[in-house]
């Protein structure tokens, strides 16, 4: 499942906006303040002189005309105005969103039951580590993804999108699929059979399952009327490390690198299918619904 953020490459735009209102920031008050309040304070002057002339010749001039002056001369024309104003704003959330939370919506149904179409979702950006926005390079590490984690990430066929799966195997595992029962390390992982699952998207019924993927448990999906096989996997880098047959397929995970795969296990394009997440792919950890306008109850921290 591919999904953009909210307003699409708004990192970009944001960069832009905070470059752009802190430099006219920073030049109204270093250099264009300076030049104004020079201007205000040689009128004023001359203002002062003709009053004090005036008044020597008994003529009495408004006592409001001085300070009409001094605000007309110092006003801020209206672009910096808007500038000064939004700046501090802009720069806000431009750090938050590049260093904390970042807001996304998902589009598709690939990760039912856990994330549904409209969800609103916050990732963490800092729990594996901080780093730099719009190249998206790592400056400090934090921690590593886990097996469980709801992740999102640049897709590796095109990092232009962003991906949410679920980490299901880190660097030097060995996972096997088969007949849709997943296994990683040589040791099979426990599925507890639950009530099926309506989608009412596509209106069909779902197997469903709790999952206990190295003691994260979450619920899973298996369409019984689709294959256990992969259907045309691309030729994706480290393609030698994984093997496909009738029943399913077997992968080793290369160093720094990650194998997703999405909870709709069998309506989801995933690394099955187009290969591992490279490290420096990783955007960070999905983990709370802030909003979903079709659903309220949707609301909530999830695993």
């Amino acid at each position: 499942m591919s999904f953009q953020s909210i307003l699409g490459n708004f990192a970009l735009i944001l960069f832009v906006l905070t470059i752009v209102t802190g430099v006219i920031w920073f030049l109204d008050i270093f250099f264009l303040g300076k030049q104004r309040r020079a201007i205000a304070d040689k009128a004023l002057s001359e203002f002062d002189a003709r009053s004090a002339k005036l008044n020597a010749e008994g003529i009495r001039l408004e006592t409001g005309g001085r300070s009409e002056l001094e605000a007309r001369l110092l006003k801020q024309p209206a672009w910096i105005e808007y500038s000064g104003s939004f700046f501090p704003v802009i720069a806000l959330v431009f750090f938050l969103r590049s260093f904390l939370y970042e807001p996304f919506k998902i589009p598709s149904s690939s990760m039912l039951p856990t994330l549904y179409v409209g969800d609103l979702i916050l990732v963490n950006k800092f729990t594996y580590g901080i780093r730099l926005p719009i190249i998206n390079k790592k400056i400090l590490n934090i921690s590593d993804p886990q097996r469980g984690d709801v992740m999102v990430f640049k897709y590796p066929e095109n990092p232009s999108l962003d991906y949410i799966k679920r980490v299901i195997g880190v660097p030097g595992d060995k996972i096997i699929y088969k007949n849709k029962r997943l296994s990683v390390n040589g040791k099979q992982i426990s599925y507890e059979p639950l009530p099926d699952f309506l989608d009412d998207e596509r209106l069909s019924y779902s197997n469903q399952f709790n999952e206990n993927l190295t003691n994260v448990k979450h619920r899973i999906l298996n369409d019984e009327r689709m294959p256990a096989f992969v259907r045309d996997p691309h030729p994706f880098p480290n393609r030698e490390l994984c093997s496909y047959d009738e029943t399913g397929f077997s992968c080793t995970v290369p160093e720094a690198q990650y194998f997703m795969m999405g909870d709709n296990r069998d309506n989801s394009l995933d690394s099955r299918y187009w290969g591992f997440v490279p490290n420096q792919n990783i955007v960070g950890k999905a983990f709370f619904i802030w909003m979903n306008f079709g659903n309220l109850k949707r609301i909530g921290s999830f695993q």
